[in-house]
């Protein structure tokens, strides 16, 4: 199951390590793509983003762009971008950007399995501070499933992923990863998420507000 709000989130304050705007941005998601793809996490195939305007703030317009014929390094994607801005709004100005794509989990079994947004990279261009943040919505990553049953080899087959995956995008981009705020869904630490609280050797059933 995947939770509607995320299990886990890091963020990554790039104010220091990188310039603000587009190009910059999509340099940045490249380079973290490329670590997630190469632990199985994320195989890049669209970009989402939102549109605003500043003093009206969000416009309700949602863009998406295919990266099926194109990677994440294409020189054109920018201008790209740039040309789904609304017609009707010459002044919209795009909010952070979503890749989207699937990547693989392991069953108790070990079977690979294939997962749309298994994990969600948004990268922000923003003028005031450029920033990137990675989050995660499946109980795959967590010692308990969302049920509260303890499932330790679907923990042991992909904890230890997510967990190197995040190590090696600090060393990346040069910067440590912020946890973020802790969810009904889970509290994310360092490189993974804190360990369920156990009662009677379950976990906590979260599936009310599934």
């Amino acid at each position: 199951m995947r939770a509607p709000k995320e299990s886990g989130s890091w963020f990554w304050d790039l104010d220091d390590v990188t310039e603000p705007g587009l190009e910059p941005a999509l340099t940045t998601a490249a380079r973290m793509s490329d670590v997630l793809s190469a632990h199985g996490l994320l195989d890049p195939q669209a970009l989402e983003w939102s549109w605003f305007e500043v003093g009206k703030g969000g416009l309700g317009i949602d863009s998406g762009l295919s990266l099926l014929s194109r990677s994440l390094g294409d020189e054109e994607l920018a201008d790209e971008i740039r040309g789904c801005r609304p017609v009707g709004h010459p002044r919209a100005e795009m909010t952070g950007f979503v890749v989207v794509g699937s990547g693989t989990w392991f069953d108790a079994g070990g079977t690979a399995r294939s997962e749309g947004r298994l994990v969600e990279l948004l990268v922000s261009p923003d003028s005031i501070g450029p920033s990137a943040e990675l989050s995660v919505h499946h109980d795959v990553w967590a010692t308990c499933d969302f049920r509260g049953n303890p499932h330790p080899a679907v923990y042991a087959r992909n904890a230890p992923r997510l967990a190197a995956a995040l190590r090696e995008l600090d060393a990346v981009l040069g910067v440590e990863a912020e946890p973020g705020e802790p969810t009904y869904f889970g509290m994310p630490k360092a490189y993974g998420l804190e360990d369920a609280e156990l009662l009677d050797g379950r976990g906590p059933d979260l599936t009310d507000l599934m």
